[in-house]
């Protein structure tokens, strides 16, 4: 027996050269892998061709899933776009409502004012013309009591008369003050003294004092600027102006103001004359 037929062999393990390389990539849809620097043993090597494992191939199934996912998230964020753009179309149709509505409310405000304008024009208007024909009447009137007195005295009378009726009228509307003489509020008493003052004549300031001032004339013999008075001949409560057609100026109260009214509606107690 050979001296080293005992002895183990001390041959070393047969390794495999053998590398494979491992790439992945999607192309066209197909996962392809590839293994790089990957060293076998030789143990591995020596292993039948049944026991060898071979790694799995990832194609078609696995491509079809990240297309899949890719797809997901695409039509997420394509999504989300269009909300954003619903979201901002939203916005400015809102916007766009609020300003036409302002904008509508402006037109009806204005239209509105126009109108209360127009309407304010046109009472003024009705005013000026009924005013207009409250003064040729009672110039005709004055007419007539001029002519019916006669006398050198009576076109002075009649121009008196026409003035003191103008004042009068001027003043309808305005307010009932006590103690008042004007020029925006009057008590009766200081209306007709101021309406005689405009004529030239000088009346004293209370209802008594005027009332048992002047001639005395009766209610059925009435000429356009005798003062009328309610309760007794000095000491009168209240005065007013006869402007003809059997209506009277005078302030009435603080609720009317200066008015125009007709004898029947507060029927005098007596007269005195001026003019």
């Amino acid at each position: 027996m050979s001296p080293n037929a005992a002895i183990p062999s001390h041959r070393k393990p047969r390794s495999s050269a053998s590398t494979r390389a491992l790439r992945a990539g999607v192309t066209g849809g197909i996962l392809t892998l590839a293994v790089a620097g990957t060293t076998v043993s030789a143990t591995a090597a020596d292993k039948p061709v049944a026991e060898t494992q071979e790694m799995p191939t990832f194609t078609a199934a696995l491509a079809n899933t990240l297309t899949k996912s890719a797809d997901t998230v695409q039509q997420v964020a394509l999504d989300y776009e269009l909300q954003a753009a619903q979201d901002s179309s939203a916005a400015q149709a809102s916007k766009a409502a609020v300003k036409a509505k302002a904008e509508a409310q402006r037109k009806a405000e204005a239209e509105k004012k126009a109108e209360a304008d127009r309407k304010a024009k046109e009472a003024a208007k009705e005013r000026a013309s009924r005013s207009s024909e409250r003064t040729s009447l009672r110039s005709a009137s004055s007419d007539a009591v001029s002519s019916a007195t006669g006398g050198s005295s009576s076109s002075a009378s009649t121009g008196s008369n026409s003035s003191l009726v103008g004042f009068l009228q001027a003043q309808l509307g305005k307010a009932y003050v006590m103690g008042a003489t004007g020029p925006s509020a009057y008590d009766c008493s200081g209306l007709v003294q101021a309406a005689f003052k405009q004529v030239g004549i000088s009346l004293p300031r209370t209802s008594q004092e005027q009332s048992a001032a002047g001639t005395q004339v009766g209610l059925d013999n009435l000429q356009v600027g005798d003062v009328l008075y309610w309760g007794g001949a000095g000491s009168a409560y209240h005065v007013g102006v006869y402007v003809g057609n059997g209506h009277f100026i005078g302030a009435q109260n603080p609720s009317t103001g200066i008015v125009e009214r007709s004898l029947s509606y507060s029927p005098p107690t007596g007269a005195v004359r001026f003019l």
